[in-house]
């Protein structure tokens, strides 16, 4: 045979070969995944439908729909698209038993079918902390169990104290009661401080049913530690027959419900109570020494102490002084802003103030104001000696002022 012939052959028989494995009649569907209490849609095509229907059927074989008449009554099943080339149904609602694999089919001779995996995720339920019920002593080690349930596949769980993650001891998973779903548990230990106390311990769930979203759940340590205690005096520079107090600020978890007074050098204690303030009514010399308080809780003893140095009864600058001093120095000021006034004001009248000439016994007033031709003790110059005939006041003047060389009835002097 010739080598052309043979080709010719070889290249029908694939062609023959591809018509053969690709079926036109062959329905094609596709895996979904839902999260429990979501809608899933499941679409089924066909290219030649050979003048056959479509068909969607359950995991259990029970029909849901054949073309767009529904088989089973079942609400939350709708149809959503129904043509020669393709069947559509969603389901709403989706719980756990919905999961499994449906089948789409073709009643072609002979019937074809495709198989759709529906999977549904179960949504994690919110983590809880056990342990931390009970308040934990500083330095001991805390154990605590963060569980979840209901996830589908497993949950992760993760731990952290304050912005700070904590390594997990170990991981357990048990499958719920139900058999598709699982209760996911976690433990960490970690030694406490009392650094610790009330510091936010976090458990997070991470699980893809949650899209980028997550639950967690914090609780509050509580650590009980050794108190602490300080004296502070009232007032703080304590002077002969003055009042005063010192308290013994005490702190801890628990606070310190006791307190014990003594003084250095005495044989008997001097208080003891619940009460953190010891008083001195009426403050002496002989009350100066070193005076130790005692505070005491659930987690142990703590010892303060105070040295009393009574100073002398003399002033010793204080805020009421302080305050005296001030408010003085105020009113000072205002006094000398007064007299200042009063000087000011008193210049101004005096060079205001009228003027005033005498004449023969006679008493004559001007203004300061008046012009300088007129303001030379000679304000009534018309009545002098050759004012009568003087043109205006300039003149008046000159003819008094000659008219004095003959006699002194005419002088006039101002004051």
């Amino acid at each position: 045979m010739p080598p052309s012939v043979l080709s010719l052959l070889l290249l029908l028989l694939g062609a023959a070969k591809g018509n053969l494995s690709r079926d036109e009649s062959q329905p094609t569907t596709s895996d979904e995944t839902v999260v429990a209490g979501g809608t899933v849609v499941l679409k089924c095509q066909v290219e030649d439908p050979d003048d056959s229907s479509l068909q969607w059927s359950n995991p259990a074989q029970q029909t849901l729909y054949f073309g767009e008449k529904r088989a089973l009554r079942d609400n939350r099943i709708q149809l959503e698209r129904s043509t020669p080339n393709e069947l559509t149904i969603s389901i709403s609602d989706v719980v756990l038993s919905d999961e499994g694999e449906y089948t789409c089919s073709i009643f072609t001779m002979p019937v074809r079918t495709a198989k759709a995996l529906v999977t549904v995720l179960g949504i994690p339920q919110k983590p809880q902390i056990f342990g931390h019920e009970q308040p934990i002593d500083e330095e001991k080690i805390a154990r605590l169990t963060c569980r979840s349930s209901g996830s589908k596949p497993a949950a992760q769980l993760r731990w952290k104290k304050g912005n700070k993650e904590l390594k997990a001891e170990g991981t357990e998973v048990v499958e719920d009661p139900n058999g598709k779903t699982f209760t996911v548990s976690s433990r960490v230990e970690f030694r406490v401080t009392k650094e610790d106390n009330d510091a936010e311990v976090t458990c997070t769930v991470d699980h893809e049913s949650l899209q980028n979203s997550e639950r967690s759940t914090t609780q509050k340590l509580q650590v009980h530690y050794k108190p602490t205690a300080k004296i502070e005096p009232h007032p703080l520079y304590p002077r002969e027959g003055e009042k005063l107090q010192l308290q013994c600020d005490g702190q801890g978890n628990p606070v310190p419900q006791e307190f014990l007074w003594e003084k250095e050098g005495s044989d008997a204690p001097l208080q003891l109570s619940s009460d953190s303030i010891l008083i001195f009514p009426f403050l002496n010399k002989s009350d100066s020494g070193t005076y130790v308080c005692t505070a005491t809780s659930s987690m142990g003893s703590v010892v303060a102490k105070y040295n009393l140095d009574v100073s002398d009864a003399s002033p010793v600058p204080s805020t009421s002084s302080t305050y005296h001093a001030v408010i003085g120095g105020v009113v000072a000021v205002i006094v000398f802003l007064l007299l200042s006034l009063l000087i000011v004001l008193g210049h101004y009248l005096i060079r205001h103030k009228a003027g005033v000439c005498v004449r023969h016994g006679e008493t004559v007033t001007a203004s300061r104001q008046q012009s300088p031709a007129e303001v030379m003790c000679t304000y009534l110059t018309h009545e002098a000696k050759g004012s009568d005939d003087a043109p205006d006041a300039d003149t008046a003047i000159i003819n008094a002022e000659g008219g004095q060389a003959g006699g002194d009835d005419k002088k006039e002097y101002f004051i």
